[in-house]
């Protein structure tokens, strides 16, 4: 029995490791083609290495000097190395993982540097060769983006999901950083507001978005699939004692116009113009104008320190209650 015993357990050796070299061939072949095609696409794509460990249970792929650039898009990214980490068992429980240094992240000629510390985006595929998302995960410690090789934004934790609904293209997406910690050309242009800590208490953000388009491998390969209509539950901004909630609905057209409304509640509203006239954002005729406006419909909800307005998109503009701001960004993802 024992000799038995010890056959079938050096026999199941056996097939473990073959299946381990077969998929981890196979997946170093599906790594190698996707960058061949993307070349004969007109993409830059190109790595300097890429070497499999992880047996018997992991497939860890580390692919060094991963550069990609598409240039209908101007978009751009590379970096030190990428690792695709899955069970060899199911290549589709995908774990991506990125190093503490800098990747650049370029569009046209404008490039952000990040550098994060732990950063991981976890994916959940679905089976077949469309590779549909079902789930993705991000999570970082430490991060910090610098823009013109100048520090920009930074923080000390960063967590987003974005879960698959029952329609394939519709997606719950909720999002929260922890402390924020802006420029120092914003902080000192915003030194002269009381009670303003460095750092931001709270950025989330928890809403539904339904897309033109599911995510799958074409949303890298060939165009990103579009945002169409945006549920907002909660995106909420907290600094000192200055608080921002927004919840509400848009709607979104081809040429990504938006058209719909979305409720602010603003805390300490007083502050925020202070803020933005000492970062010299208005003026002190357009400030003293603006805080004339904003304290008439602040007394009617009898909270003087409050706010609560619709932010209102309409035919490409954008008002704040009776202030019209002016052409509203295009929502386009690209």
């Amino acid at each position: 029995m024992m000799i038995r015993g010890t056959k079938i357990a050096f026999l199941a050796a056996i097939a473990l490791t073959l299946y381990w070299l077969i998929a981890s061939w196979g997946v170093r072949q599906g790594v190698s083609a996707w960058f061949a095609e993307q070349r004969r696409q007109g993409w830059q794509a190109e790595f300097a290495n890429l070497e499999t460990t992880g047996f018997p249970l992991e497939l860890r792929n580390r692919i060094t000097a991963p550069v990609l650039a598409d240039p209908g898009t101007g978009t751009a990214w590379r970096a030190e190395w990428l690792e695709l980490i899955s069970p060899a068992i199911w290549p589709g429980d995908l774990t991506l993982a990125f190093p503490s240094t800098p990747q650049r992240v370029s569009y046209l000629d404008q490039t952000v540097v990040l550098q994060a510390e732990a950063l991981e985006a976890s994916l959940q595929l679905a089976p077949g060769l469309a590779l549909q998302l079902e789930h993705l995960g991000v999570s970082s410690a430490a991060w910090q983006l610098d823009l013109d090789k100048t520090p920009w934004l930074e923080g000390h934790a960063l967590d987003l999901e974005m879960r698959q609904q029952g329609d394939p293209a519709s997606y719950a997406i909720t999002a929260e950083a922890s402390g924020v910690l802006p420029s120092a050309v914003l902080r000192q242009q915003l030194a002269a507001a009381d009670g303003l800590s460095q750092r931001l208490d709270t950025v989330a953000v928890d809403m539904d978005v339904q897309f033109d388009t599911a995510w799958d491998r074409k949303a890298l390969e060939l165009r990103r699939p579009q945002p169409r209509n945006i549920a907002l539950h909660l995106a909420e901004a907290r600094w000192g004692p200055m608080r921002i909630k927004a919840t509400g609905g848009l709607r979104i057209d081809e040429t990504g116009v938006a058209e719909g409304d979305i409720a602010l509640q603003i805390e300490n509203w007083q502050d925020i113009l202070h803020m933005a006239e000492a970062a010299q954002l208005l003026g002190p005729q357009t400030r003293a104008g603006v805080e004339r406006v904003l304290r008439v419909f602040a007394g009617l909800g009898g909270n003087h320190r409050d706010l609560d307005l619709p932010l209102t998109f309409k035919s490409g503009y954008v008002a704040l209650g009776p202030l019209p701001i002016g052409p509203a960004p295009r929502l386009v993802l690209r």
